[in-house]
């Protein structure tokens, strides 16, 4: 990922809240065959291992498990994301030598892929993935809801996945390199948007002290 000095997120907890945010990510392999690329979720276990594991799952019948990765498998996890008017900006003003750009939030985790079939292990992944988006409602859904012949039959139309991290990429993209006037314009320009993810991303734009 193209990571600009002011942009780069080192910040573990920063990276690691990305992460637990995206409600999906992309998993990325390279094969003999080309690219290939599964959208799915995927939770990171951050107790095991130096960096941590990511954790998920993906249909028996999709190819990509089937196809020896070369090389390390990339996930790619989205944060919020908005576009940036010139029109914010106090520069338009001033010397008119301002375009628009994309703010976003962005999340790339590198580690070696494998995939497992074994039904304790699925069972085990599947509920944890349960429990982290069913945890915040008020009546959760609980894998053991289901009969137990069910599950076992759903469990075997799956692949696990498991990547132990061996590095993170964080880039976080606010506006960091305009101006404090700039900054500041945007900021209030995504405040008072009409749009609801506008209005959550006006607090990420850092603003002078």
């Amino acid at each position: 990922m193209y990571i600009p000095p002011a942009f780069r997120d080192d910040d573990i907890e920063s990276i690691r809240a990305t992460i637990r945010a995206a409600r999906l990510a992309s998993l990325v392999t390279a094969t003999t065959e080309g690219p290939v690329a599964t959208p799915l979720p995927l939770f990171l276990d951050e107790s095991e291992g130096e960096h941590g594991v990511l954790y998920g799952h993906m249909a028996k019948a999709n190819s990509q498990w089937k196809l020896p990765p070369i090389g390390d498998a990339l996930a790619i996890f989205s944060g919020p994301d908005v576009y940036v008017t010139p029109s914010w900006y106090a520069t338009k003003q001033e010397t008119g030598k301002v375009v628009p750009t994309w703010n976003y939030v962005a999340v790339h985790v590198y580690g070696p892929v494998e995939f497992f079939q074994e039904p304790e292990r699925l069972l085990e992944a599947v509920m944890r993935l349960t429990k982290k988006h069913e945890g915040a409602r008020a009546k959760p859904w609980a894998v053991s809801d289901s009969p137990a012949d069910f599950i076992a039959a759903q469990l075997r139309g799956i692949v696990g996945v498991r990547i132990p991290v061996v590095r993170f990429e964080g880039k976080r993209k606010m506006s960091q390199n305009r101006p404090d006037a700039d900054r500041i314009g945007v900021a209030r320009g995504l405040a008072a948007s009409e749009d609801h993810g506008d209005r959550e991303v006006a607090p990420l734009i850092p603003l002078p002290v």
